[in-house]
């Protein structure tokens, strides 16, 4: 069974009662049995991992080689800043998928850079939680037509 492992970086714990008009009213345990049902439904395995803390993202992406298939990533505000997530992804050598709520694209102008994009397989932005959806669709997709599935 392909097993995805997925990534929600810091601050997404605060998801439904933060920004709504920008984030949603969604909550991180309503999205993540949203992404459980999708996981079932495709046949896939995941784990869901979420920290406010850069090095706790770093030794699970790390840990992440040889146990996953797959790694579907909201790094949140680390997608601006952290080379040492972007490092920990090149050194785990698995597909990935970024995503994001919000467009970053269409907002301020130090969030228009990730350090991930270039190393993902792909990107899905600004969807609200549908971004996760369509990026594991997408990742699971990929991985079966690659061959690391069913």
């Amino acid at each position: 069974m392909i097993k995805i492992l997925v990534i929600h970086g810091p601050n997404l714990d605060l998801l439904g009662s933060r920004e709504q008009k920008l984030y949603g009213h969604l909550t991180l345990p309503e999205i993540n049995t949203q992404i459980r049902k999708m996981a079932q439904k495709t046949k896939v395995g995941v784990e869901i991992f979420q920290s406010n803390d850069e090095g706790k993202l770093v030794s699970k992406i790390g840990k992440a080689k040889g146990k996953y298939q797959g790694l579907l990533i909201n790094p949140a505000a680390y997608t601006h800043t952290s080379v040492a997530l972007r490092d920990a992804i090149l050194s785990a050598g698995i597909p990935t998928v970024e995503v994001h709520l919000s467009n970053i694209y269409c907002r301020e102008e130090f969030r228009r850079h990730s350090f991930i994009s270039d190393i993902a397989l792909g990107q899905v932005v600004g969807f609200g939680p549908d971004s996760y959806l369509l990026g594991l669709e997408g990742l699971v997709n990929y991985l079966k037509r690659e061959g690391s599935g069913p």
